[in-house]
């Protein structure tokens, strides 16, 4: 006997998501033209790294609000879940492109360490306060998005990841024009490459467990068919699996054994109020069978069974 039970709060970006981020990209690609023409004249690779980096941020910003669009179409054809793992691939884009930005910049910086320029450390220090000024605007647009998403998240932390990037570049400029230490510059560049490798890296570590179908960060399917396993006339849980469709998307499906005689109904409706209560699981798919009097194995019941089986009295801890 095979029940289902769908639940669809899937999070997907509203139109107001899409005014904050557009919001922010106009902000973003007007600033980005004169700090590129400010860069050249000052011969700051701060500067021009910081364009560099807004224009991955107007990128970024142009691939979520794709994304958003994409995601939002219903279910069709083969695409059974939509095309909502569009916003994955926007935030692995995003999180590669912090990476390769990054491993330039921490080339250019040491060369200019070795080799310094000579910058112009005023323009330098008045760049760098318009750039703060903006990217805190932008900043705050995008934090009153949905940040839940990995898209919207991977186009905010190139947003903030740049408002780091002018802080610093701000300080090097004031310690340029105050020392003449033209050093100074290069140093703020590998800050900024810095925080850009660490932000790069989670972005690509989260969608990446996303399209490898890991259970969400924080959920123990161990511990999860354990719990299933203690309820009422339950007597196995297996072929357990639990993944993000997309970010803030959970399922789940699971073969479930109940004792001869029970209602099979009642322990599915059980099975899918205890992880959608407990752990924020709405879409859930079930297979619900009376388990036979003679001692049961995985293989009796499973061609193929997929993971450890859960049996009543032994929930699992491993993580």
């Amino acid at each position: 006997m095979s029940d289902h039970g769908h639940g669809h709060g899937h999070g997907v970006s509203g139109e107001a998501d899409r005014r904050y981020l557009s919001g922010a990209l106009a902000l973003i690609v007007g600033f980005m033209v004169i700090e590129v023409v400010i860069g050249v004249i000052a011969q700051s690779l701060a500067l021009i790294s910081d364009a560099g980096h807004m224009l991955t941020d107007a990128i970024a910003i142009v691939v979520a609000l794709i994304a958003m669009r994409i995601s939002a179409r219903p279910p069709q054809g083969g695409f059974t879940y939509g095309l909502k793992r569009a916003e994955i691939i926007s935030a692995q884009i995003n999180g590669i492109t912090l990476l390769l930005l990054s491993a330039y910049f921490i080339v250019e910086g040491v060369r200019r360490i070795v080799e310094p320029p000579d910058v112009e450390g005023l323009y330098v220090v008045v760049t760098g306060l318009a750039g703060i000024a903006i990217n805190l605007a932008a900043t705050w647009l995008m934090s009153k998005a949905n940040r839940t998403s990995l898209n919207v998240e991977g186009a905010y932390q190139h947003i903030l990841n740049d408002l780091f990037a002018f802080i610093a570049t701000t300080i090097a400029g004031a310690v340029v024009w105050l020392t003449g230490w033209g050093r100074a510059d290069a140093l703020a560049a590998l800050i900024v490459a810095a925080l850009m490798l660490k932000a790069g890296w989670g972005l690509v570590r989260d969608s990446g467990r996303v399209f490898m179908e890991a259970a969400p960060v924080g959920m123990n399917p161990a511990e999860i068919g354990g719990r299933a396993a203690s309820l009422d006339s339950v007597v196995e849980v297996h072929d357990l699996h639990i993944w993000e469709v997309t970010s803030g998307y959970p399922a789940m499906s699971a073969h479930i054994l109940v004792k001869p005689g029970a209602d099979c109904h009642a322990a599915r409706v059980a099975a899918e109020r205890l992880v959608h209560d407990q752990y924020g699981i709405e879409h859930t798919t079930l297979q619900v069978d009376h388990a036979p009097e003679a001692l049961l194995t995985v293989g009796a019941h499973c061609a193929d069974p997929q993971g450890p089986s859960h049996k009543a009295g032994t929930p699992g801890a491993e993580a």
